[in-house]
């Protein structure tokens, strides 16, 4: 939606297959994409309808609007759906509000809600800056979102501190290359203590997306120490088991 098409029609499915093949847990397209995506795809990988839209053509690259509903990501069979917020854009208030209202629909609808959320705008000088990369992903907790999307904090080993602040899980997002691999990108994050990336055009237009993918995924997915002893077992606690 922001920048164009990646790849032809033609050759969609087979940029999808090879994102399934290398073990992607999900895939985030719009609505209309949605339709387009086999169902054979779908049984490994998660389906997630984002549900802001905005474009590098506009006015105000930064505004992000509404194009779709809870309901109709319920209808195309969604796992979750995601929203985009730009934190001290001129709209910053109406995507707020946005994501507050698409949260209400989310425990209506008992959807996960991932948040993709940014200092972006006009009154942001350092869009990387790790206090207030805190103070954007605490507000996507605070408007309900069970998931957050953010920018990498500058440096990276300082998101430890952006993680440490937010309660819930919080994905990486591809950025922009600086001469660093995305696989090198990938552990560095892990080791800050992301939970995972969310990347778009670095996969997309990589000569082998299907071999990256299984890269950053044998990444995000090797085990790791947990960085707290917790005062009790969680899964005991609630009679349950874990799949980690």
């Amino acid at each position: 939606m922001s920048d164009g098409p990646v790849v032809n029609a033609d050759e969609f499915d087979q940029l999808m297959g090879s994102l399934v093949a290398g073990g992607a847990d999900a895939v985030i397209v719009h609505k209309g994409r949605a339709r387009s995506i086999a169902p054979r795809h779908l049984r490994e990988c998660a389906l997630i309808v984002h549900l802001s839209a905005g474009t590098s053509r506009a006015a105000d690259t930064d505004q992000k609007v509404l194009v779709a509903s809870v309901e109709e990501a319920v209808q195309l069979g969604a796992d979750a759906v995601s929203v985009h917020v730009n934190v001290g854009s001129d709209t910053e208030s109406r995507q707020l509000a946005d994501l507050g209202a698409v949260a209400a629909e989310c425990a209506r609808w008992e959807m996960p809600l991932l948040a993709m959320i940014y200092p972006r705008g006009p009154r942001i000088s350092d869009p990387h800056d790790p206090d207030l990369l805190a103070h954007v992903v605490n507000i996507a907790v605070d408007l309900g979102a069970d998931l957050v999307k953010t920018s990498a904090a500058a440096p990276m080993s300082a998101m430890a501190d952006v993680v440490a602040s937010c309660p819930v899980p919080i994905l990486v997002a591809g950025g922009r290359p600086s001469g660093q691999s995305l696989t090198q990108y990938a552990q560095s994050a892990v080791d800050a203590g992301c939970a995972g990336l969310a990347v778009g055009r670095r996969v997309f237009t990589d000569p082998d997306p299907e071999t990256l993918v299984r890269e950053l995924a044998a990444i995000v997915h090797a085990p790791r120490q947990q960085p707290v002893d917790l005062p009790v077992d969680v899964p005991e606690l609630y009679g349950a088991t874990a799949a980690l």
